[in-house]
């Protein structure tokens, strides 16, 4: 992965605050281990995509799962699709950033969004998240 633009190099408070949410949520949940979280930029994230999903564009967030003990995975947040996301809702980019994490560790933990069921199984978990972190 090339390095991090100037403006996401700033991102160390923010990235500080993502990390404990990230924390927050795995302890919530009764769970263990250390989740990386990287952000990046549309470039990177569509090569990553493309590799592993097979999908050709950029997207906001991605999680790897590592199955390894100790170690849940990564998340990888699109800082450019993220500033683009929060503009568009309306949203601060620090709240964009805090929703893509609850996602991304959600995903982490085994919940999805392939089906009706677990779509909405999952939306309950990141509205109940979001009352909490926001």
């Amino acid at each position: 992965m090339k390095k991090l633009s100037k403006s996401s190099q700033k991102l160390g408070p923010m990235l500080k605050k993502l990390n404990s949410i990230a924390k927050h949520i795995v302890k919530k949940e009764n769970k263990s281990g250390i989740i990386s979280i990287v952000i990046t930029d549309d470039e990177n994230i569509r090569e990553l995509n493309k590799t592993y999903r097979k999908i050709d564009s950029a997207t906001d967030v991605l999680s790897f799962e590592m199955g390894e003990d100790g170690i849940l995975g990564d998340i990888i947040i699109s800082y450019e699709t993220a500033q683009r996301n929060a503009k568009r809702y309306g949203k601060s980019l620090g709240d964009e950033m805090k929703r893509l994490v609850v996602h991304g560790v959600l995903h982490l933990l085994g919940f999805d969004h392939k089906n009706t069921y677990e779509r909405k199984k999952m939306r309950l978990k990141e509205d109940q998240y979001a009352k909490e972190i926001y």
